[in-house]
This record gives C-alpha cells, structure tokens and sequence, in this order.
C-alpha cells in the first residue's frame, strides 16, 4: 500500500472558534466555512502544505458520518507534530499560539532526544508538539 495522507480532520465543539483559532491565530491560509447548505455539512479546511489540509468539523457532524456515537474527548489519543528549524522558532511558534487561545501543556524544553519542543492544546483540547529536531529539519 502507498500511504497518501491528505486531510487531517479534527472534531471540534465550535466550529467558528476553531476557525477562529487556525485561521486568525495561527495564520493557516483557509476559504472559511464552507457546506453550510448541506445538513451536517459545514467544515472549514486549512491549506498545511502542498497534498495536505487540515480540517475542522463539528464534533457531531463528524460523529453522524460515520454512523457511531460521539464520545468523550482525549486528548491523549493523537498529537500533531510541526517540526521547525530551530529552537527560535519553536518558542515564537508556542507564543503565536498562545496569543491565539492555546492552553500550553508543556512549555518548550529540552527534550530527551536531543531537540528542543513543547506542547500546545487547541480550543478543543487537541495535542499539538512544536519542535526543533536536528535530525528531520524541514526542507523549507
């Protein structure tokens, strides 16, 4: 199998707070909310890079796609990793989302194997790991 991953979607209680969050806060390029006509249909995609997006549904419209019933958060079962390339960028990354309404769970540091990063949540209590890793420094 040739594993093309291209859309990361996240469940979240307020669609329009999580726009809020990724496209003002943290700057991701998006056209808003779209599928506002079609019951269970409105979702906000954000450009992450060239094949990948990020999208924002609501909890509940997610839950009713798939047939299953919503369940309770945790944070715990996936985070999202954005590497950078160094660890200025690390600390300026933590503090735009912070300004932005992030809850930082672990503060920037250095960390065991040998990089520098921390962790942020969103408004919806989703993991994000910001760090500067010399082994896999992004090719930008």
């Amino acid at each position: 199998m040739k594993l093309r991953i291209s859309i990361l979607t996240l469940g979240v209680d307020d669609l329009e707070k999580s726009l809020a969050f990724y496209r003002d806060g943290l700057g991701l390029p998006t056209q808003g909310i779209i599928g506002r006509q079609f019951e269970h249909g409105a979702v906000a995609f954000f450009d992450l890079q060239p094949g990948l997006k990020l999208a924002v549904w609501p909890r509940g419209d997610l839950a009713h796609d798939v047939g299953i019933s919503k369940f309770d958060r945790s944070p715990t079962e996936l985070s999202i990793g954005h590497f950078v390339r160094s660890r200025a960028e690390v600390e300026a990354v933590m503090e735009s989302a912070t300004k932005a309404g992030a809850k930082v769970v672990k503060s920037a540091q250095d960390t065991f194997w040998g990089g520098y990063g921390g962790y942020f949540q969103d408004p919806d209590g989703h993991l994000w790991e910001v760090a500067w890793n010399p082994d896999f420094l992004p090719e930008d």
